[in-house]
């Protein structure tokens, strides 16, 4: 039986900076066609995350949002409420909005994350390298947490919870961490000639190279982990699992996750 929601025409968005390359709007475009929805997405590039509220208030039958780079952290305080999980991991990448429009707070990159690592994982994966520390780095620690994988953060600079600087990174250190996640937008398109800056020449077949970005399909930290013999995986599951996600936030309001 169709639900009477289903026959509305809600409008839902991607919430972001710089985000004209953006895989959720195709992505979402194709589901409400193929599930045959007049539902609407768009993207909401924003140069401050204050400009939220007043998108809030002047869109009319608007359901639903997901977030990126780089408000996934700054996003939090303008919430009316926080999934657990999503307060547990420390950022939220998806809104649900309510009939008096409160906003509920969700995290599904780290579902999209951990799915798209788990049927690639061996019994010597027992260590991960995350590069960055932004909102997106935080649901990757809990997917790792959740896979009892131990992990360790790199950054450009000291701050809490990071152990290594890049200027640190031994080939001894690579030899030990058999997961490395780049979680930075180093290497995105049309920067495709970037790469964060570890030693690849201890990058062996035995190491899983996990660069969250999609465009290009192979980046350059991708393609100096090929040379290299490893199993490298791109952002473009992970990012298909954790909208599949977000549509069932909206659609079956299926809390649980």
């Amino acid at each position: 039986m169709e639900n009477a929601q289903d026959k509305l025409n809600y409008k839902f968005g991607l919430v972001g900076k710089d985000i004209s390359y953006s895989f959720s709007r195709g992505y979402f475009a194709d589901k409400f066609k193929k599930e045959d929805l007049q539902h609407t997405y768009v993207n909401f590039d924003l140069q401050s995350i204050d400009e939220l509220k007043a998108i809030i208030k002047d869109t009319s039958n608007l359901k639903g949002l997901n977030v990126t780079i780089p408000y996934k952290e700054q996003v939090i305080p303008l919430l009316d409420k926080l999934n657990k999980r999503a307060k547990e991991i420390g950022a939220v990448n998806t809104i649900r909005i309510t009939k008096n429009n409160k906003l509920k707070g969700y995290n599904t990159d780290f579902y999209g994350f951990k799915n798209s690592l788990k049927p690639h994982l061996k019994s010597h994966h027992k260590k991960a390298l995350i590069l960055g520390t932004g909102g997106a780095s935080k649901a990757i620690a809990y997917a790792l947490k959740k896979l009892k994988i131990k992990y360790d953060f790199v950054s450009r600079s000291q701050k809490e919870n990071v152990t290594y600087l890049y200027s640190d990174l031994t080939s001894d250190i690579i030899s030990k961490y058999t997961i490395i996640i780049n979680c930075t937008p180093i290497g995105t398109f049309p920067k495709v000639n970037q790469c964060p800056n570890i030693p690849y020449d201890a990058i062996t077949s035995k190491h899983i190279l996990y660069d969250l970005i999609y465009n290009p399909e192979q980046t350059k930290f991708l393609q100096c982990g090929e040379l290299k013999g490893a199993t490298t995986i791109n952002g473009s599951e992970m990012l298909r699992l954790q909208a599949e996600k977000s549509w069932e936030i909206w659609f079956k309001n299926k809390l649980g996750i």
